[in-house]
C-alpha cells in the first residue's frame, strides 16, 4: 500500500500542478514521476525509521522495496494518460482528466501487485520491508 499510495498522490499532484501550470505534457509527466518516486520512498521511509533504523540504511531499504514497484507503477499511468485522447490536454474542470487520472492509477496497480508479488515470493521488493513493518 506504500508503493500505491505514494504513487497515487505524487502522480495525482504531478499532473494537477503540470496542468495547473500548463506545462508541456512532457515536463507534466516528467513531475509526475519525480514526485511518486519522493512520495512512495518517503511513506517506506516512514515505517523503517519510526522502526528503529538509521536514514541512511532506512533510504536503501526504501530504494530496494520500491524501486521496480515505482517504475511499473509510473509506466503504466503514465502510458494511460498520455495515450487517452485529449486527457492530457484536459483542464482541471474536465472530467476526462480525473476519469483518465483514476483509470490509470487503478491500472497500473492492479497490473503492479502480480510484480510486487513476484519480487516478494523471492525475498526482494517489497519483502525487504517487511522485516521493519512487523509483517
Amino acid at each position: 500500500m506504500h508503493c500505491l499510495t505514494g504513487c497515487a498522490i505524487g502522480e495525482i499532484l504531478g499532473m494537477v500542478l503540470g496542468t495547473a501550470f500548463g506545462l508541456h505534457n512532457g515536463a507534466t509527466v516528467v513531475l509526475s514521476i519525480l514526485l511518486a518516486f519522493v512520495f512512495g520512498y518517503a511513506l517506506t521511509m516512514r515505517g523503517v525509521l519510526k522502526a528503529g533504523l538509521e536514514v541512511g540504511a532506512a533510504v536503501k531499504v526504501a530504494l530496494a522495496a520500491d524501486t521496480v514497484s515505482i517504475l511499473v507503477m509510473e509506466l503504466i499511468d503514465n502510458t494511460v494518460m498520455v495515450t487517452v485522447p485529449g486527457a492530457m490536454d484536459a483542464g482541471l474542470r474536465d472530467l476526462l482528466f480525473w476519469v483518465a487520472l483514476a483509470g490509470s492509477l487503478a491500472l497500473a496497480f492492479v497490473l503492479t501487485v502480480p510484480v510486487n508479488r513476484w519480487m516478494i515470493g523471492r525475498g526482494r521488493g517489497h519483502a525487504v520491508v517487511h522485516a521493519y513493518h512487523g509483517h
